[in-house]
């Protein structure tokens, strides 16, 4: 038996010599656990597409709880379905964990101890691995060919059965299996199932077992090209890189008797399970890769801050004190209890995403470290979609970006709101005649000069409360125009709008200056 680390939850064993291999990412002498090592968890996807909703829950809670106890997130590819694998989801999958805030210590990119972290880059671990178990007697080659197989799959539908395979190949004397080996035959390796299967306790379900051997054939393990099978390589990455506790979907929950029964062969001890129920619609229904908006691509496109995302996919679920709006990934380690997690499915409600999204936006609009990164992204955005008809470049300058978001904070749902068309005026100056203005009142001129002086003559910083009472007292020396008339005229000239935020607001954010020339322009136009 491999020699025991003692960590944080159960007992960690490090993989033996014969389960060591060099390879790419890894940093040190592979099957090494780090001394000392606790708590260490995986997020282990399959780069068959890019990263959604569903995955990002899972990686979420797993990087929770190893934040929780001081441990270790690690992040594997499982790529043993080459047929699958999509170009540039591998690389995606790791970004889209970077940009959430919930960056792997070991992976692929980063490398670390236990590498590679690539499952098509370990085949020679898994091939040293099923021959342990051919030499146990747990495990078998099979020789059927798939015309037998489909015969079998069809029969039993034909019967109303489900498909299993039917373990004929368990049965073959060693002679008989050494005689089609000298014949070139290709063959499967299979893992036989036993009945008897001991409970196990899951940290979300309680106790479970699940009788796999009265319900399934022997599982293929490695295939014939040398590719494990998932039942195969999970265990074995898994026991390899210390994992101590597996979080994953509770679609894996049936199949993990199964597993034991494959630490049981191995004579290796097993991690903790905990099977997280499903992230589902708003309406029960399963959130599916057809419908494109369920990956973070196009969250990120659509402007959305990765906070407001994990806060929504907590939200709707469990594990945590509360469920409020608004919290940060710091607030959900703190609150998080693996213990409280139930076994009722997680509604998403995605129409709700644009108030958590302002809800987070306005946290960092109000904390200066944050705001000067949001002040960065705007002025981006700005230069992308306004860059060629930008011709006072000074709206690009941080102390009136900053003023812009100062001033809509809490009004405003994304920072992509603030170059949409209704905004526009923040950035470029519209064109509105003189003509335009004379419809609403015919004092224009009066208008104008009345509010370029009351603007000139301020020595102290504008405010909207200061202008509000301003405006009204000079609408008072107009000869007769109403406030409502005054205030569309001055809103049409400063923005080129019919409506939008208060005009005393788009003074306070344009500036004195700029004031009084959008003014004095369209008075002269």
């Amino acid at each position: 038996m491999a020699p025991a680390l003692r960590g944080a939850g159960p007992l960690l064993r490090v993989a033996p010599r014969w389960l060591s291999p060099r390879g790419a990412g890894a940093s040190s002498q592979a099957g090494d656990v780090p001394r000392g090592a606790g708590v260490r968890v995986r997020f282990a996807p399959s780069p068959t597409g890019f990263l959604h909703l569903g995955g990002l829950r899972t990686a979420l809670y797993n990087y929770i709880f190893a934040r929780k106890h001081q441990g270790a997130f690690i992040l594997r590819l499982e790529d043993t379905d080459q047929s699958r694998v999509v170009a540039g989801a591998a690389e995606g999958i790791e970004d889209m964990l970077d940009w959430a805030g919930i960056p792997p210590d070991e992976s692929p990119h980063k490398g670390g101890p236990v590498g590679p972290y690539q499952q098509s880059h370990r085949l020679e671990l898994y091939k040293k691995a099923s021959e342990v178990l051919l030499e146990n007697g747990t495990a078998y080659r099979c020789f059927c060919t798939p015309q037998r197989l489909e015969l079998l799959k069809k029969d039993a539908l034909r019967n109303r059965q489900t498909p299993r395979y039917d373990n004929r190949c368990r049965h073959l004397s060693s002679e008989r299996v050494a005689e089609k080996l000298a014949q070139g035959s290709d063959y499967v390796v299979r893992f036989q199932l036993k009945e008897g299967v001991e409970p196990f306790h899951d940290l979300v379900y309680g106790w479970s077992k699940h009788e796999v051997a009265t319900v399934e054939g022997d599982p293929v393990i490695l295939k014939g090209d040398g590719f494990p099978t998932y039942h195969l390589a999970n265990v074995v990455d898994d026991h390899h890189m210390g994992i101590s506790h597996v979080l994953r979907g509770t679609e894996w929950l049936t199949s993990t008797s199964k597993h034991l029964l494959i630490y049981r062969a191995f004579g290796w001890d097993p991690p903790r399970f905990g099977h997280l129920p499903l992230l589902l619609n708003k309406d029960g229904s399963k959130l599916s890769k057809r419908q494109g908006d369920i990956f973070l691509e196009h969250f990120v496109q659509d402007g959305c801050l990765p906070e407001a995302l994990l806060d929504i996919v907590t939200n709707c679920g469990s594990g945590f004190a509360g469920n409020q709006m608004g919290r940060t990934l710091e607030e959900l380690i703190l609150e998080f209890d693996v213990g409280r997690i139930t076994t009722h499915s997680a509604l998403l409600d995605l129409d709700k995403l644009p108030e958590f999204n302002g809800i987070h936006l306005v946290q960092q609009i109000g904390d200066e470290r944050l705001r000067r990164k949001l002040v960065m992204e705007l002025q981006m955005q700005v230069e992308q979609v306004y860059g060629d008809r930008l011709v006072d470049r000074e709206v690009l300058e941080k102390d009136y970006v900053e003023r812009v978001l100062l001033l809509r904070k809490g009004h405003i749902s994304r920072l992509k709101n603030l170059v949409a068309p209704e905004y526009s005026y923040l950035w470029v100056r519209p064109p509105v005649s003189r003509e335009q203005l004379q419809t609403i009142s015919a004092d224009v001129d009066e208008i104008g000069k009345l509010v370029i002086g009351l603007v000139e003559g301020q020595t102290a910083a504008l405010t909207t409360e200061g202008l509000n009472e301003d405006l009204r007292g000079l609408q008072e020396q107009t000869r007769g125009t109403k406030y409502s008339s005054m205030m569309k005229l001055l809103r049409l000239a400063l923005s080129g709008q019919q409506h939008g935020p208060s005009v005393a607001e788009m003074m306070v954010s344009l500036g004195p200056r700029e004031v009084c020339e959008r003014i004095k322009k369209a008075l002269s136009n």
